[in-house]
Protein backbone atom coordinates (compact mmCIF):
# COMPACT_ATOMS: atom_id res chain seq x y z
CA UNK A 1 0.00 0.00 0.00
CA UNK A 2 2.78 2.23 1.08
CA UNK A 3 4.47 1.58 -2.06
CA UNK A 4 1.34 2.44 -4.49
CA UNK A 5 1.24 5.70 -2.92
CA UNK A 6 5.04 6.64 -3.00
CA UNK A 7 4.59 6.16 -6.44
CA UNK A 8 1.62 8.45 -7.34
CA UNK A 9 2.59 10.79 -4.89
CA UNK A 10 5.82 10.16 -7.05
CA UNK A 11 4.08 10.71 -10.32
CA UNK A 12 2.44 13.92 -8.91
CA UNK A 13 5.51 16.06 -7.35
CA UNK A 14 8.35 14.63 -9.90
CA UNK A 15 9.98 12.27 -7.99
CA UNK A 16 10.00 9.25 -5.22
CA UNK A 17 12.58 11.62 -3.35
CA UNK A 18 10.88 14.87 -3.50
CA UNK A 19 7.81 13.28 -3.04
CA UNK A 20 8.76 11.55 0.34
CA UNK A 21 9.98 15.26 1.38
CA UNK A 22 6.92 17.09 0.53
CA UNK A 23 5.09 14.88 2.52
CA UNK A 24 7.74 14.96 5.72
CA UNK A 25 7.06 18.55 6.02
CA UNK A 26 3.82 18.57 5.95
CA UNK A 27 3.25 16.01 8.75
CA UNK A 28 5.87 17.96 10.56
CA UNK A 29 3.56 21.10 10.30
CA UNK A 30 0.29 19.07 11.18
CA UNK A 31 2.50 17.68 14.22
CA UNK A 32 3.57 21.15 15.02
CA UNK A 33 0.37 22.29 15.61
CA UNK A 34 -0.84 18.89 17.43
CA UNK A 35 2.07 19.32 20.00
CA UNK A 36 1.31 22.97 20.52
CA UNK A 37 -2.66 21.96 21.39
CA UNK A 38 -1.26 19.67 24.22
CA UNK A 39 0.72 22.68 25.60
CA UNK A 40 3.96 21.23 24.71
CA UNK A 41 6.63 23.36 22.65
CA UNK A 42 6.35 22.67 18.87
CA UNK A 43 9.27 22.42 17.30
CA UNK A 44 9.54 18.73 19.03
CA UNK A 45 8.05 18.23 15.47
CA UNK A 46 11.30 18.68 13.84
CA UNK A 47 13.91 16.32 16.27
CA UNK A 48 13.15 12.78 14.96
CA UNK A 49 12.10 9.92 17.14
CA UNK A 50 11.52 12.31 20.18
CA UNK A 51 8.83 13.76 18.51
CA UNK A 52 6.93 10.51 19.13
CA UNK A 53 7.89 10.46 22.46
CA UNK A 54 6.24 14.20 22.82
CA UNK A 55 3.35 12.88 20.55
CA UNK A 56 2.54 9.89 22.58
CA UNK A 57 2.64 12.33 26.22
CA UNK A 58 -0.32 13.96 23.75
CA UNK A 59 -2.26 10.79 23.50
CA UNK A 60 -1.40 9.91 26.93
CA UNK A 61 0.85 6.83 26.03
CA UNK A 62 3.77 8.07 27.45
CA UNK A 63 4.93 4.01 27.58
CA UNK A 64 4.16 3.66 23.99
CA UNK A 65 6.40 6.84 23.07
CA UNK A 66 9.57 5.69 25.21
CA UNK A 67 9.45 2.13 23.96
CA UNK A 68 8.94 3.34 20.10
CA UNK A 69 12.21 5.72 21.12
CA UNK A 70 14.45 2.75 21.76
CA UNK A 71 13.01 0.54 18.98
CA UNK A 72 13.40 3.41 16.68
CA UNK A 73 17.13 3.63 17.72
CA UNK A 74 18.10 -0.09 17.69
CA UNK A 75 16.58 -0.20 13.74
CA UNK A 76 18.56 2.86 13.39
CA UNK A 77 21.77 1.13 14.72
CA UNK A 78 20.89 -2.43 12.49
CA UNK A 79 20.77 -0.63 9.31
CA UNK A 80 24.27 1.31 9.26
CA UNK A 81 25.74 -2.08 10.93
CA UNK A 82 23.91 -3.64 7.58
CA UNK A 83 24.35 -1.28 5.23
CA UNK A 84 28.75 -1.08 6.15
CA UNK A 85 29.05 -4.83 6.04
CA UNK A 86 31.78 -5.65 3.68
CA UNK A 87 32.99 -9.51 2.87
CA UNK A 88 34.90 -11.00 0.33
CA UNK A 89 32.82 -14.17 0.38
CA UNK A 90 29.51 -13.50 -1.54
CA UNK A 91 27.60 -16.19 0.01
CA UNK A 92 28.20 -14.89 3.53
CA UNK A 93 27.70 -11.28 2.88
CA UNK A 94 24.33 -12.64 1.04
CA UNK A 95 23.23 -14.51 4.37
CA UNK A 96 24.24 -11.88 6.57
CA UNK A 97 22.32 -9.04 4.67
CA UNK A 98 19.14 -11.37 4.66
CA UNK A 99 19.74 -11.75 7.97
CA UNK A 100 19.93 -8.23 9.04
CA UNK A 101 16.88 -7.84 6.41
CA UNK A 102 14.63 -9.86 8.23
CA UNK A 103 15.94 -8.66 11.58
CA UNK A 104 15.35 -5.26 10.14
CA UNK A 105 12.04 -6.02 9.12
CA UNK A 106 10.74 -7.18 12.21
CA UNK A 107 11.66 -4.73 14.40
CA UNK A 108 9.90 -1.96 11.43
CA UNK A 109 6.90 -3.89 12.31
CA UNK A 110 7.06 -3.81 16.04
CA UNK A 111 8.06 -0.17 15.87
CA UNK A 112 4.75 0.36 13.27
CA UNK A 113 2.94 -1.35 15.53
CA UNK A 114 3.74 0.89 18.61
CA UNK A 115 3.27 4.02 16.61
CA UNK A 116 -0.35 2.49 15.75
CA UNK A 117 -0.92 2.66 19.28
CA UNK A 118 -0.07 6.28 19.73
CA UNK A 119 -2.21 7.32 17.02
CA UNK A 120 -4.81 5.40 18.49
CA UNK A 121 -4.14 7.14 21.85
CA UNK A 122 -4.66 10.68 20.43
CA UNK A 123 -8.00 9.40 19.08
CA UNK A 124 -8.88 9.01 21.79
CA UNK A 125 -7.84 11.78 23.26
CA UNK A 126 -9.28 14.07 20.60
CA UNK A 127 -12.80 11.85 20.80
CA UNK A 128 -12.68 11.23 16.98
CA UNK A 129 -14.09 8.33 15.25
CA UNK A 130 -11.15 5.74 15.01
CA UNK A 131 -11.75 5.50 11.13
CA UNK A 132 -9.26 8.10 11.26
CA UNK A 133 -6.74 5.29 12.01
CA UNK A 134 -6.93 4.79 8.32
CA UNK A 135 -4.84 7.74 7.73
CA UNK A 136 -2.45 7.38 10.70
CA UNK A 137 -1.77 4.09 9.74
CA UNK A 138 0.49 4.54 6.53
CA UNK A 139 3.23 7.17 6.33
CA UNK A 140 1.90 8.44 2.93
CA UNK A 141 -1.23 10.03 4.47
CA UNK A 142 -0.37 10.10 7.95
CA UNK A 143 0.28 13.71 6.97
CA UNK A 144 -3.14 14.50 6.06
CA UNK A 145 -4.52 12.88 9.55
CA UNK A 146 -1.69 15.05 11.22
CA UNK A 147 -2.70 18.47 9.36
CA UNK A 148 -6.47 18.25 9.44
CA UNK A 149 -6.24 17.05 13.29
CA UNK A 150 -3.64 20.13 13.81
CA UNK A 151 -5.00 23.07 12.38
CA UNK A 152 -8.85 22.15 13.17
CA UNK A 153 -11.16 23.36 16.04
CA UNK A 154 -11.15 20.19 17.43
CA UNK A 155 -9.16 20.61 21.14
CA UNK A 156 -7.88 17.47 23.20
CA UNK A 157 -10.22 16.21 25.89
CA UNK A 158 -7.37 16.45 28.12
CA UNK A 159 -3.28 17.64 28.06
CA UNK A 160 -0.57 17.25 30.42
CA UNK A 161 -1.41 20.70 32.00
CA UNK A 162 -4.71 19.91 32.80
CA UNK A 163 -3.88 16.88 33.73
CA UNK A 164 -1.65 19.05 36.18
CA UNK A 165 -4.43 21.53 37.05
CA UNK A 166 -6.62 18.67 37.81
CA UNK A 167 -4.45 16.95 40.21
CA UNK A 168 -3.85 20.22 41.78
CA UNK A 169 -7.61 20.67 42.50
CA UNK A 170 -7.71 17.85 44.93
CA UNK A 171 -5.25 19.05 47.08
CA UNK A 172 -5.47 20.23 50.56
CA UNK A 173 -3.31 23.27 50.59
CA UNK A 174 -3.64 23.34 54.52
CA UNK A 175 0.09 23.34 56.09
CA UNK A 176 0.72 20.26 58.45
CA UNK A 177 1.18 21.31 62.46
CA UNK A 178 4.55 19.86 63.23
CA UNK A 179 4.49 18.37 66.72
CA UNK A 180 6.80 18.24 69.13
CA UNK A 181 7.16 14.29 69.13
CA UNK A 182 6.94 12.35 66.09
CA UNK A 183 7.33 12.17 62.22
CA UNK A 184 5.66 15.09 60.19
CA UNK A 185 5.39 14.42 56.62
CA UNK A 186 4.60 17.35 54.03
CA UNK A 187 5.60 15.64 50.60
CA UNK A 188 4.55 18.62 48.01
CA UNK A 189 5.99 16.40 44.83
CA UNK A 190 8.78 13.75 44.05
CA UNK A 191 9.60 13.83 40.20
CA UNK A 192 12.16 11.99 38.02
CA UNK A 193 12.95 12.29 34.62
CA UNK A 194 13.10 9.90 32.18
CA UNK A 195 13.78 10.61 28.36
CA UNK A 196 14.00 14.03 28.58
CA UNK A 197 11.03 14.13 30.55
CA UNK A 198 9.69 15.06 33.93
CA UNK A 199 7.59 12.47 35.55
CA UNK A 200 5.55 13.15 39.00
CA UNK A 201 6.38 9.93 41.00
CA UNK A 202 4.45 11.41 44.35
CA UNK A 203 2.56 14.11 45.15
CA UNK A 204 0.43 15.48 48.23
CA UNK A 205 1.23 13.16 51.25
CA UNK A 206 0.99 14.85 54.43
CA UNK A 207 0.34 13.41 57.73
CA UNK A 208 1.68 13.50 61.32
CA UNK A 209 2.76 10.00 62.59
CA UNK A 210 2.67 9.75 66.86
CA UNK A 211 5.86 8.45 68.67
CA UNK A 212 5.16 4.73 69.60
CA UNK A 213 2.91 3.91 66.70
CA UNK A 214 3.23 0.87 64.35
CA UNK A 215 1.81 1.87 60.51
CA UNK A 216 1.20 -0.68 57.93
CA UNK A 217 2.09 0.98 54.40
CA UNK A 218 -0.48 -0.49 51.52
CA UNK A 219 -0.09 0.01 47.96
CA UNK A 220 -0.20 -1.47 44.74
CA UNK A 221 2.61 -2.16 42.12
CA UNK A 222 4.13 1.22 41.52
CA UNK A 223 2.20 3.28 43.73
CA UNK A 224 5.06 4.49 45.25
CA UNK A 225 5.96 2.99 48.13
CA UNK A 226 9.74 2.44 48.09
CA UNK A 227 9.82 6.04 46.41
CA UNK A 228 8.06 7.55 49.83
CA UNK A 229 10.63 5.52 52.08
CA UNK A 230 13.47 6.76 50.63
CA UNK A 231 11.86 10.35 50.71
CA UNK A 232 11.30 9.77 54.39
CA UNK A 233 15.08 8.36 54.95
CA UNK A 234 16.44 11.30 52.77
CA UNK A 235 18.12 8.75 50.64
CA UNK A 236 15.92 10.42 47.56
CA UNK A 237 14.98 14.35 48.51
CA UNK A 238 11.80 15.21 47.10
CA UNK A 239 10.40 18.71 47.48
CA UNK A 240 9.01 17.77 50.96
CA UNK A 241 9.80 18.62 54.88
CA UNK A 242 10.46 15.70 56.76
CA UNK A 243 10.39 16.55 60.59
CA UNK A 244 11.41 14.28 63.09
CA UNK A 245 10.79 15.45 66.66
CA UNK A 246 10.87 18.84 65.11
CA UNK A 247 14.33 18.76 62.99
CA UNK A 248 14.25 18.57 59.63
CA UNK A 249 16.15 15.71 58.23
CA UNK A 250 16.79 17.39 55.01
CA UNK A 251 18.09 20.26 56.33
CA UNK A 252 20.07 18.28 58.52
CA UNK A 253 20.89 15.38 56.99
CA UNK A 254 24.18 14.53 58.78
CA UNK A 255 22.98 14.98 62.41
CA UNK A 256 19.46 12.92 61.50
CA UNK A 257 20.53 10.38 59.35
CA UNK A 258 21.02 7.81 61.86
CA UNK A 259 17.38 8.76 63.50
CA UNK A 260 15.74 6.96 60.32
CA UNK A 261 16.52 3.16 60.40
CA UNK A 262 15.73 1.63 56.62
CA UNK A 263 15.41 -2.51 55.80
CA UNK A 264 15.75 -3.35 52.72
CA UNK A 265 13.91 -6.49 51.24
CA UNK A 266 17.41 -7.59 50.59
CA UNK A 267 19.68 -8.88 53.19
CA UNK A 268 22.98 -7.61 52.96
CA UNK A 269 25.20 -9.49 55.09
CA UNK A 270 28.42 -11.91 54.79
CA UNK A 271 27.58 -15.43 54.68
CA UNK A 272 30.95 -16.38 56.16
CA UNK A 273 30.79 -13.67 59.44
CA UNK A 274 29.28 -14.59 62.55
CA UNK A 275 26.28 -12.87 64.42
CA UNK A 276 28.09 -10.86 66.54
CA UNK A 277 31.00 -9.78 64.33
CA UNK A 278 28.20 -8.87 61.68
CA UNK A 279 26.57 -6.71 64.09
CA UNK A 280 30.08 -5.43 65.42
CA UNK A 281 30.69 -4.15 61.94
CA UNK A 282 27.52 -2.76 61.83
CA UNK A 283 28.11 -0.91 65.54
CA UNK A 284 31.35 0.81 63.58
CA UNK A 285 29.54 2.12 61.08
CA UNK A 286 26.40 3.12 62.53
CA UNK A 287 27.61 4.43 66.17
CA UNK A 288 29.34 7.86 66.45
CA UNK A 289 33.12 7.13 66.64
CA UNK A 290 33.65 8.64 70.22
CA UNK A 291 31.63 6.22 72.41
CA UNK A 292 34.13 3.64 73.50
CA UNK A 293 34.70 0.06 72.23
CA UNK A 294 33.02 -1.08 75.80
CA UNK A 295 29.84 0.87 74.95
CA UNK A 296 29.95 -0.42 71.31
CA UNK A 297 30.02 -4.10 73.13
CA UNK A 298 27.31 -3.54 75.31
CA UNK A 299 24.71 -2.24 72.45
CA UNK A 300 25.99 -5.06 70.63
CA UNK A 301 25.22 -7.52 73.35
CA UNK A 302 21.39 -5.03 74.19
CA UNK A 303 20.69 -5.60 70.70
CA UNK A 304 21.00 -9.18 70.48
CA UNK A 305 19.17 -9.69 73.70
CA UNK A 306 16.13 -7.64 71.97
CA UNK A 307 16.01 -9.46 69.02
CA UNK A 308 16.43 -13.44 70.47
CA UNK A 309 20.19 -13.51 68.73
CA UNK A 310 22.31 -14.09 72.22
CA UNK A 311 22.47 -17.85 71.81
CA UNK A 312 23.58 -17.73 68.17
CA UNK A 313 25.96 -15.13 68.75
CA UNK A 314 28.90 -17.30 67.26
CA UNK A 315 26.81 -19.26 64.53
CA UNK A 316 27.71 -18.39 61.23
CA UNK A 317 24.96 -15.92 58.87
CA UNK A 318 24.61 -18.49 56.46
CA UNK A 319 23.74 -21.46 58.69
CA UNK A 320 20.91 -19.12 60.13
CA UNK A 321 17.67 -19.47 59.64
CA UNK A 322 15.19 -17.34 57.14
CA UNK A 323 13.13 -15.89 60.43
CA UNK A 324 16.88 -14.92 62.15
CA UNK A 325 18.27 -14.03 59.10
CA UNK A 326 15.63 -11.41 58.78
CA UNK A 327 16.26 -10.64 62.59
CA UNK A 328 19.76 -9.97 61.96
CA UNK A 329 19.45 -7.42 59.31
CA UNK A 330 16.69 -5.36 61.39
CA UNK A 331 18.98 -5.74 64.40
CA UNK A 332 21.98 -3.96 62.16
CA UNK A 333 19.93 -1.07 61.60
CA UNK A 334 18.67 -1.09 65.21
CA UNK A 335 22.14 -0.23 66.73
CA UNK A 336 21.90 3.28 66.00
CA UNK A 337 18.14 2.96 68.05
CA UNK A 338 16.51 5.23 65.47
CA UNK A 339 13.46 7.22 66.11
CA UNK A 340 11.76 5.89 62.56
CA UNK A 341 12.38 2.24 61.22
CA UNK A 342 11.40 1.47 58.02
CA UNK A 343 11.30 -2.02 56.89
CA UNK A 344 10.50 -3.57 52.98
CA UNK A 345 8.77 -6.65 53.34
CA UNK A 346 10.73 -7.85 56.62
CA UNK A 347 8.19 -11.04 56.61
CA UNK A 348 8.84 -12.32 52.77
CA UNK A 349 9.75 -15.80 52.65
CA UNK A 350 8.28 -16.44 56.34
CA UNK A 351 5.72 -18.62 57.22
CA UNK A 352 2.82 -17.72 59.65
CA UNK A 353 4.96 -18.57 62.51
CA UNK A 354 8.01 -16.94 61.95
CA UNK A 355 6.10 -14.11 60.33
CA UNK A 356 4.37 -13.21 63.27
CA UNK A 357 7.41 -13.60 65.57
CA UNK A 358 8.88 -10.68 63.72
CA UNK A 359 5.94 -8.71 64.06
CA UNK A 360 5.88 -8.75 67.60
CA UNK A 361 9.27 -7.86 67.51
CA UNK A 362 8.82 -4.99 65.67
CA UNK A 363 5.55 -4.07 68.00
CA UNK A 364 7.82 -4.02 71.09
CA UNK A 365 10.15 -1.73 68.92
CA UNK A 366 6.90 0.48 68.84
CA UNK A 367 5.83 0.11 72.37
CA UNK A 368 8.89 1.83 73.39
CA UNK A 369 8.40 4.54 71.77
CA UNK A 370 9.59 4.64 68.70
CA UNK A 371 7.68 4.84 64.90
CA UNK A 372 7.76 1.92 63.18
CA UNK A 373 6.38 1.89 59.37
CA UNK A 374 6.20 -1.74 57.19
CA UNK A 375 5.15 -2.61 53.79
CA UNK A 376 3.94 -6.43 53.75
CA UNK A 377 1.91 -8.13 51.16
CA UNK A 378 -0.03 -10.37 53.54
CA UNK A 379 -1.13 -7.51 56.16
CA UNK A 380 -4.53 -9.32 57.29
CA UNK A 381 -2.39 -11.74 59.11
CA UNK A 382 -0.95 -9.73 61.75
CA UNK A 383 -2.56 -6.36 61.58
CA UNK A 384 -3.97 -6.23 65.12
CA UNK A 385 -0.04 -5.25 65.52
CA UNK A 386 -1.25 -2.06 63.90
CA UNK A 387 -1.78 1.59 65.10
CA UNK A 388 -2.22 3.43 61.65
CA UNK A 389 -2.59 2.43 58.17
CA UNK A 390 -1.25 4.53 54.68
CA UNK A 391 -2.46 3.65 51.71
CA UNK A 392 -1.28 4.62 48.60
CA UNK A 393 -2.63 4.63 45.07
CA UNK A 394 -2.18 5.42 41.62
CA UNK A 395 -3.94 7.89 40.01
CA UNK A 396 -4.94 7.37 36.30
CA UNK A 397 -2.10 9.83 35.85
CA UNK A 398 -0.31 7.51 37.14
CA UNK A 399 1.45 9.68 40.08
CA UNK A 400 1.43 7.94 43.51
CA UNK A 401 -1.46 9.72 45.61
CA UNK A 402 -2.23 9.47 49.64
CA UNK A 403 -5.75 7.51 49.44
CA UNK A 404 -5.78 7.28 53.29
CA UNK A 405 -3.91 8.17 56.27
CA UNK A 406 -5.64 6.79 59.91
CA UNK A 407 -6.10 4.06 62.43
CA UNK A 408 -6.86 0.45 60.80
CA UNK A 409 -10.51 0.84 62.06
CA UNK A 410 -10.84 4.17 60.02
CA UNK A 411 -9.62 2.75 57.52
CA UNK A 412 -12.03 -0.50 57.31
CA UNK A 413 -14.96 2.33 57.36
CA UNK A 414 -13.35 4.82 54.72
CA UNK A 415 -13.23 1.61 51.97
CA UNK A 416 -16.06 -0.36 53.67
CA UNK A 417 -14.09 -3.41 53.51
CA UNK A 418 -13.03 -5.63 56.34
CA UNK A 419 -9.50 -6.57 55.42
CA UNK A 420 -6.17 -5.12 54.04
CA UNK A 421 -5.81 -7.02 51.11
CA UNK A 422 -9.64 -5.81 49.51
CA UNK A 423 -9.07 -2.52 50.27
CA UNK A 424 -5.15 -3.22 47.84
CA UNK A 425 -7.53 -4.54 45.11
CA UNK A 426 -9.72 -1.92 45.16
CA UNK A 427 -7.24 0.88 44.27
CA UNK A 428 -5.36 -1.49 42.13
CA UNK A 429 -6.55 -0.72 37.97
CA UNK A 430 -8.62 -3.12 36.27
CA UNK A 431 -5.62 -3.91 34.32
CA UNK A 432 -3.93 -5.39 37.34
CA UNK A 433 -7.17 -7.29 38.15
CA UNK A 434 -8.65 -4.30 40.60
CA UNK A 435 -11.64 -2.13 40.96
CA UNK A 436 -9.66 0.95 39.27
CA UNK A 437 -11.49 3.48 42.56
CA UNK A 438 -7.92 5.09 43.03
CA UNK A 439 -8.83 8.66 41.43
CA UNK A 440 -12.33 7.93 43.68
CA UNK A 441 -10.60 7.30 46.95
CA UNK A 442 -7.81 9.74 46.15
CA UNK A 443 -10.61 12.52 46.25
CA UNK A 444 -12.70 11.74 49.19
CA UNK A 445 -9.75 11.55 51.05
CA UNK A 446 -8.56 14.52 50.47
CA UNK A 447 -11.63 16.43 50.58
CA UNK A 448 -12.24 14.59 53.97
CA UNK A 449 -8.68 16.05 55.16
CA UNK A 450 -9.37 19.64 54.05
CA UNK A 451 -12.56 19.19 55.82
CA UNK A 452 -10.66 17.64 59.21
CA UNK A 453 -7.90 20.65 58.63
CA UNK A 454 -11.29 23.67 59.00
CA UNK A 455 -12.26 21.79 61.73
CA UNK A 456 -9.05 22.12 63.42
CA UNK A 457 -8.53 25.50 62.42
CA UNK A 458 -11.86 26.51 63.75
Amino acid sequence: MNDILDIFFGIVFGTEQTAGIILEILFIVGLFRILQKSGINGWWALCPFMREVKLAKCASREQEGKTYFFISLAKSALLVISNSLQLNNKEELTVLILFFSMVILTVHFISWIYMIRIFLGLVYVYDINKKWMILFSFSATRWIGALILGFSKKMPLTTPEMEHEEALRSFSNEEIIVMDKGLSVDLRKRTATDLFQTKTLLRDIKMNIQPGHMVLLLGGSGAGKTTFMNAINGYEKADAKVLINGKNVYEKYREMKYEVGYVPQQELMRGKDTVYHTLDDAALLRLPSVISSRERLNRVQDVMRIFGLSNSSTSLVEKMSGGQKKRLSIAMEYLSSPQVFILDEPDSGLDGVMARNLMNHLRAIADQGKIVIVITHTPDRVIDLFDDVIVLAKDSHKTGRLAFFGSVQEAYSFFGSTKMEEIVMSINSKEEGGKGLADSYIQQFAQLSAKNAEVQNG
